[in-house]
């Protein structure tokens, strides 16, 4: 008999989280603590979503997606976690960019990043400043008419070179373009421009691991391969339940940590929505995908150190077509050193390039496994420049695509960064349209990245005590 991995749930719940990724974590933790009764289901046989990790011979461990986030993280993991992950989050202090207009290293903060563009790039202090604040200044209430393009015309014309440095480690971030609205630029970068980037040390295997530990300690009923079917609505618009696995438990509420679209138009179902507000969801855009590929040194072999985060690009300036091409001429490469991992002897090494879903959908299983090797190889051929023998110290490597992030995560299209900006304005108004059903995740890329999917989680969260508190007092 297949194994039951809803045993001993209960029939009935207050709140159902769909979805592990940071979002659904965090909204799960917090309802948990408030006291709420909370299920917690997820697909996959790990926690995560795309804050995850996979485990390959010789006990190497692999972080998916790129290892940096604001220090805001340090402040919201201290709140709505613990002290001890809060304590274990570090600055990466070594960002490196190479390219043909430009090499460079910066502690990517605000203090560096003025030295840099007033001494290197010759831009006048007052531009900068004003830059900054402006930058700074931005948020969702703001008049979202100017484009990020718009902005930095607005202070820096015609140079191309300052737009590549400010937008091209945003745009692998969480996916910006210069076309999207500057808010979006604006609120992301000044969370990274104010005191530079950093880890969680001990790896995400590590972060995860405890927060699974702090959501049981409160409460929370945390199950996995367990996949929601459907959400239930009544004909009075409320969320009544969830069918996972093919059982209906009962609920008071959800929180959809899926992919909005999905979410929408098919957990909840076409049905159950206004037609402007379906129509409206169904014409947001999803935003771009992500390969990746996985190098992993023999153990005990490592390289020198060649930036902790390097951004490297053989393109003469910054082009978002050109960095989601399949013919591939910008990567980041996440170094891995021991000290990642304290206690360990591993050198790994992540590459990431943004990347169209379209280019890999539709392959044949041979083109696929082609073009994954030709991704590996031109992978290995750049790194050779900052690790000269990789090949020889090679134990292990392998590539993700935009396929292999839609099987795992069950994204539409593998999107790694959710929607576009649009999406957080029908991701804010879902419980207008079913009482009760509530979206966090990757929307509207200013809630893309870590930092900005707990912090959702959060404003999520409280979104449901006020719901659930209001309908015990009437």
């Amino acid at each position: 008999m297949p194994k039951d991995f809803l045993k001993g749930a209960k029939d009935h719940y207050d709140v159902v989280v769909i979805g592990s990724g940071l979002a659904g974590l965090t909204s799960a933790n917090i309802l948990a603590r408030n006291g709420y009764s909370v299920l917690l289901l997820e697909h996959h046989y790990q926690l995560g979503g795309m804050a995850t990790w996979f485990k390959r011979r010789n006990g190497h461990i692999f972080d998916i997606s790129l290892h940096g986030f604001p220090i805001g993280m340090i402040k919201s993991c201290r709140k709505y976690w613990t002290q001890e992950i809060a304590d274990s989050i570090v600055q990466l202090k070594d960002i490196r960019f190479n390219n043909p207009q430009f090499t460079l290293q910066t502690t990517f903060n605000r203090e560096d990043f003025t030295k840099l563009l007033t001494e290197k790039f010759g831009i006048a202090y007052e531009t900068v400043d004003d830059f900054f604040k402006t930058a700074r200044g931005m948020n969702f209430y703001d008049d979202q008419e100017m484009t990020t393009r718009e902005l930095f015309e607005k202070f820096f014309p015609g140079r191309d070179d300052v737009v590549r440095l400010l937008m091209e480690p945003i745009t692998y971030a969480n996916g910006s373009t210069l076309d999207d609205p500057a808010i979006t630029y604006g609120i992301v970068f000044s969370n990274f421009m104010s005191k530079g980037v950093y880890t969680f040390q001990g790896g995400t295997d590590l972060l995860v691991t405890k927060m699974k530990e702090e959501m049981e300690r409160n409460g929370v009923d945390v199950r996995i391969r367990t996949m929601v079917e459907k959400v239930e609505v009544s004909k009075d618009r409320k969320v009544t339940g969830v069918v996972v696995n093919g059982r209906r438990i009962g609920c008071n509420a959800v929180v959809s940590n899926a992919n909005l679209k999905t979410t929408i138009l098919k957990l909840a179902g076409e049905e159950n929505f206004e037609r402007d507000y379906l129509e409206e969801a169904k014409s947001v855009r999803l935003n771009n995908s992500s390969c990746q590929v996985y190098i992993a040194l023999k153990p005990g072999m490592g390289f020198e150190p060649c930036g902790d985060l390097l951004f490297h690009s053989e393109h003469k300036g910054f082009d978002f077509e050109a960095m989601l091409s399949r013919d591939v001429s910008s990567r980041t490469f996440s170094c891995y050193y021991p000290d990642t991992r304290p206690g360990s002897d591993r050198h790994l090494i992540v590459s990431s390039t943004n990347a169209n879903y379209s280019d890999w959908a539709d392959l044949s299983e041979e083109d696929y496994q082609a073009s994954k090797e030709d991704l590996i190889e031109t992978t290995l051929d750049c790194l050779e420049q900052y690790v000269p023998d990789v090949r020889e110290k090679m134990d292990h490597v392998e590539a993700a695509t935009p396929r292999t992030f839609e099987y795992y995560t069950r994204h539409v299209q593998g999107a790694s960064f959710g929607t576009k900006f649009e999406g957080l304005k029908v991701s804010k108004e879902l419980p207008e349209q079913i009482g009760g059903l509530y979206h966090a995740g990757s929307v509207g890329i200013i809630m893309s990245g870590w930092l900005g999917a707990v912090n959702y989680g959060v404003i999520v969260s409280n979104d449901v005590d006020k719901q659930l508190s209001l309908a015990a007092t009437t």
